[in-house]
């Protein structure tokens, strides 16, 4: 197994059909094609066991060649994808086939419906299928608020292991996580950092916890929703922050610090997304 000095034990979370997904992974979004190969193969030398990519982001095939040089066996790594643009039963299917081709292995671990569009019910049916015919570990959402989410838990099967929202210091999704929790979903964060945006490098709660700690802002607002067992994929395309992303996995908020870093939620999107 090809590793790097920077290797540090891998956490993982326990989905509700036994499956373990490592907590802290590694996103790629809006990384070019052109170099998601070298971004991946970084990150899997610095420990990352789990990448994110997706139809819409244009580099599953690069994701996959990087994960299949990189020597680290199959049963280690783990890989999830998303939908994009499907309608509804068949198609799904298609689509499904159609990643596991550019992906280049013979299954992907997690597989995410990318936005509640299009006949959601038959798309998820599909995903069922394809996990019961073992192409998929697991099947999941991303973007799905407690209206969407509640609303296809009342027509599937296969309870989702994961839904994947927008959630950092700024948007904390307490409700909806609560409601998952309940039912059995893991909450992922997309955009753990907040993409940069509010200014949160430079916001001062976090500075100061930072400062506690010898950490950096972008280590504090990791660990503030790791702490809570919440999956997160930071994204950078800069080995240095790469490494830096990693190691947040040695130290512990205290709880007044916990309870600082909540007075920062906002309420919204900072996306307008959903």
């Amino acid at each position: 197994m090809i590793v790097g000095k920077e290797l540090r034990t891998v956490e993982y979370v326990t989905l509700n059909n036994g499956v373990e997904m490592p907590i802290l992974g590694y996103g790629t979004y809006q990384t070019p094609s052109r170099i998601t190969e070298q971004c991946v193969a970084d990150a899997l030398r610095v420990g990352y066991r789990s990448i994110d990519t997706a139809q819409c982001y244009g580099n599953e095939h690069e994701v996959g060649l990087a994960c299949r040089k990189s020597g680290i066996p199959r049963s280690e790594l783990f890989i999830t994808t998303k939908l994009w643009a499907c309608h509804g039963y068949q198609d799904t299917l298609r689509s499904i086939d159609s990643s596991l081709k550019r992906i280049g292995l013979e299954y992907i671990d997690l597989l995410l419906i990318h936005e509640p569009t299009g006949n959601v019910h038959e798309i998820y049916r599909a995903m069922e299928t394809a996990y019961k015919d073992g192409k998929l570990r697991a099947i999941g959402i991303s973007n799905f608020l407690e209206e969407r989410y509640l609303d296809l838990i009342n027509h599937c099967k296969v309870i989702p292991a994961v839904n994947q929202v927008e959630t950092h210091v700024f948007r904390q999704q307490k409700k909806l996580r609560q409601l998952e929790c309940q039912i059995g979903t893991k909450h992922e964060s997309w955009s753990p950092l907040a993409c940069g945006q509010n200014d949160i490098f430079k916001n001062r709660t976090l500075l100061d916890i930072a400062g506690n700690h010898g950490k950096t802002v972008a280590q504090i607002a990791l660990r503030f929703l790791l702490q809570q067992g919440i999956v997160v994929i930071p994204k950078s395309t800069h080995i240095d922050r790469i490494k830096e992303n990693f190691v947040t996995l040695d130290f512990d908020l205290e709880p007044d610090e916990m309870r600082e870093i909540e007075q920062l939620e906002i309420g919204k999107s900072l996306f307008g997304w959903w």
